[in-house]
């Protein structure tokens, strides 16, 4: 077998076994997006009625609230970006993070300081490599987020919201995840969680009357708000969290699908091309027996004379 057939024969055997990493890859991913979808689905009815139970109680509380009252000269934000513990899903990570540094150079350049706080191991790596300093951060956990971790993200970020700016507190909270749109669009977005907007929360909630009920609190809409805006929070970041998961699983379905339909096509060329160098090795040893075979006859014919 001649040297260039070998290099072929090697290349093709790589690519399959690479083929097959990948195929399996996509076939994980593709199970885990389905969990992740079903996740976000049975997430939606509470968090729809908890914005709505939030909203009423806004409206109805009579003095100022530090997580609905926007300062009047803000001057400190907080980021919370979502990414994910892996790579191998294309340009998942890289638009959130792209998103998220659009958004802080924003709020730098309104004259706030800005905290940032990390959630994936792929964010915490690319500020830290930026000797961007995090506030805080949290990994382990993305593929298959809980309301618990959702939940260990939000405590420091409301105490951090409730603080006054001159004790580390921030006057505002944003959050940039990756919105699952569905399997072939992922969007990375940016949303403000705190302070609250009533007009954007109302809105979320699909709530589009003018006139809203009105409600009795007890023992008053003040304490009542504050047990409800901690979970609404909470909430929040842990539908992020799973549209977060279940974007960058069905990145990963993408990104592996592709890769195995790059490496069947190069396996295909590779295939031609041993082929035509088996072809011309055959055709080579033919003509050097022809050619042999030949200068035989011509040598006998010689020798006859």
């Amino acid at each position: 077998m001649g040297a260039q057939l070998r290099v072929y024969k090697r290349r093709i055997k790589s690519v399959t076994a690479t083929k097959k990493i990948t195929k399996a890859m996509e076939m994980i991913a593709a199970s885990r997006v389905v969990k992740a979808q079903r996740k976000v689905r049975a997430s939606t009815p509470y968090a729809t009625e908890l914005t709505r139970a939030v909203t009423a109680v806004a409206v109805g509380a009579s003095d100022k609230h530090a997580l609905t009252t926007e300062a009047e000269n803000p001057t400190r934000a907080a980021v919370l970006l979502l990414t994910s513990d892996r790579g191998l899903a294309g340009a998942f990570n890289s638009n959130a993070i792209k998103w998220a540094e659009r958004l802080i150079r924003k709020l730098e350049g309104e004259g706030k300081e800005v905290d940032v706080y990390v959630v994936g191991r792929r964010g915490v790596a690319h500020f830290n490599f930026r000797e961007r300093q995090l506030v805080e951060t949290w990994t382990g956990f993305t593929d298959e987020p809980t309301y618990a971790d959702a939940k260990a993200i939000g405590e420091p970020l409301i105490q951090a919201i409730e603080k006054d700016t001159a004790e580390g507190g921030v006057d505002e909270l944003h959050i940039v995840y990756t919105e699952f749109v569905s399997m072939m669009t992922q969007t990375a977005v940016e949303a403000r969680l705190l302070p609250l907007s009533l007009d954007e929360i109302a809105k979320e909630a699909g709530e589009t009357r003018a006139i809203r009920p009105l409600y009795d609190f007890e023992p008053s809409a003040e304490e009542v708000l504050d047990a409800l805006l901690p979970r609404y929070v909470e909430s929040r970041i842990y539908n992020a969290l799973l549209q977060s998961s279940a974007s960058k699983h069905a990145a990963t379905r993408r990104a592996m699908k592709s890769a195995t339909d790059n490496a069947g096509e190069l396996i295909t060329n590779l295939t031609r091309l041993a082929n035509a160098a088996r072809q011309a090795e055959i055709t080579q040893e033919i003509s050097e027996i022809v050619g042999g075979s030949a200068a035989l006859a011509d040598a006998t014919a010689g020798s006859d004379k």
